[in-house]
């Protein structure tokens, strides 16, 4: 042995394991956008990026499908500046010019308004999340946008599920492709197939320049976080017991179920 201790290279031990989720997820994404049929031949997709692990993981993976991809569509990253206070302005221009991604920063001070017709206490993301909507919604319309990509991810979804099941009494949830109600937009969801936890291994891989929300992000007791961590005691206690409730939402059998508009029950 010799007396000084070799410096160890974090990073190229990162590599494999870098590699190895980023097959996962590509492998997940490939399928979800397969099924769905997300992606045509000429299609320009606005990509949502918000600052979070997801949107950055959603924009990363797209750029190597579209590399990769038989077809050619277009991409353009979104960024809509709410104007929340301390938000670092730069950190996303910067990336992106960085990646050579075409995008624009959408300004828009939602934040006042969210902030203002909220009272203190009360949660503020029905509001903010229908605002958002609709100023992303414009701005597709703008640039010429055949689809909307958001980075919602499987835990998303069962998340809403059960959202919806527990405080709408409805069996919704998002789903992978939608139509907006205002028919302009198409929206898709890539991450459908995506568990957040490989997300949040790869955006640290990755290191991407994470940027905190500090708006509904940041409030306590949310009904959200409530289910989030229900099914987080379920990964632990039962291991796939999330990913088979997911599956189930693929899987559907409408004369199995309660619904007289889903199924002509009166006829048998």
């Amino acid at each position: 042995m010799t007396e000084t201790t070799r410096e160890v290279d974090t990073s190229t031990l990162a590599r494999p394991e870098l590699a190895k989720i980023e097959r996962k997820i590509r492998s997940a994404v490939g399928r979800a956008v397969s099924d769905f049929n997300m992606i045509e031949a000429g299609d320009r997709i606005m990509v949502c990026l918000s600052g979070g692990a997801d949107s950055y993981t959603l924009l990363d993976i797209l750029i190597g499908l579209q590399r990769a991809a038989p077809i050619e569509f277009q991409l353009v990253a979104v960024n809509l500046d709410q104007k929340q206070p301390g938000f670092p302005e730069r950190v996303l221009p910067d990336y992106l010019a960085s990646r050579g991604v075409e995008y624009r920063i959408v300004e828009e001070d939602t934040y006042s308004v969210v902030k203002r017709v909220i009272p203190e206490g009360r949660t503020t993301c029905s509001l903010c999340s229908r605002l958002r909507r609709g100023v992303l919604y414009n701005t597709a319309a703008e640039i010429g946008a055949s689809k909307i990509a958001l980075g919602h991810h499987a835990d998303d979804i069962v998340e809403t599920a059960f959202l919806n099941m527990f405080y709408n009494s409805r069996l919704k949830t998002m789903p992978a492709k939608l139509r907006s109600d205002d028919q302009r937009n198409l929206v898709i969801r890539p991450l459908a197939y995506v568990r957040e936890s490989l997300i949040k291994q790869y955006a640290a891989l990755r290191k991407f320049p994470i940027i905190p929300c500090n708006l509904c992000g940041s409030q306590p007791n949310l009904q959200r976080q409530a289910i989030k961590a229900m099914l987080q005691q379920w990964d632990r206690l039962h291991p796939g017991r999330v990913d088979n409730i997911l599956r189930s939402l693929c899987q559907v059998t409408p004369s199995h179920l309660l619904d007289r508009d889903l199924f002509n029950f009166e006829s048998l």
